[in-house]
């Protein structure tokens, strides 16, 4: 069951999938339509499960389950994994991989394998300050909180001197 991400409660849990690239204004039209159908067909044995999305800078999908109603289960959480895998193959783009880091440069989102995110830390092209998005964070609290943080209040502060 669809519902407007932000009416979700804060205990929602969040699954945070990142592109390794910007998506165009029709490739966000055509992905929330599916986002849409997937969402209002999405079950977990039978039971409509209550949820929403947000798609934040162009680059990020955000799906959230309210789990006061029902939980995802393992079948749900594979479906939904196989939705995102069928948007990697219809886009061209890489939605799965979590050695990747997405961060703030100025007013742009920039992408980063983790090799090269460690490599810019430790050549101080990065320091604790710069926003990060920490892609780890379990539920809609937390995402409001600390999704976007400096780097320093991140996993991402082991590599940052």
């Amino acid at each position: 069951m669809l519902v407007d991400f932000n009416t979700l409660p804060e205990e929602s849990r969040v699954w945070i999938y990142q592109a390794n690239r910007s998506f165009t204004e029709e490739e966000i039209s055509e992905i929330k339509e599916k986002l849409d159908t997937f969402i209002e067909n999405w079950t977990a044995h039978g039971s409509d499960l209550q949820s929403g999305y947000t798609i934040e800078y162009k680059r990020f999908i955000v799906i959230a389950l309210n789990q006061n109603l029902n939980k995802a289960t393992g079948c749900s959480i594979d479906a939904s994994v196989r939705f995102i895998q069928d948007l990697e193959q219809t886009y061209n783009v890489d939605l799965m991989d979590k050695m990747n880091v997405s961060y703030k440069q100025g007013e742009f989102v920039a992408h980063k394998s983790l090799l090269d995110f460690k490599k810019m830390a430790k050549d101080r092209a990065i320091s604790k300050n710069t926003i990060v998005f920490n892609n780890l964070v379990s539920n809609i609290a937390e995402f409001k909180e600390n999704w976007e943080v400096p780097a320093s209040e991140s996993w991402h502060s082991r590599f940052i001197k």
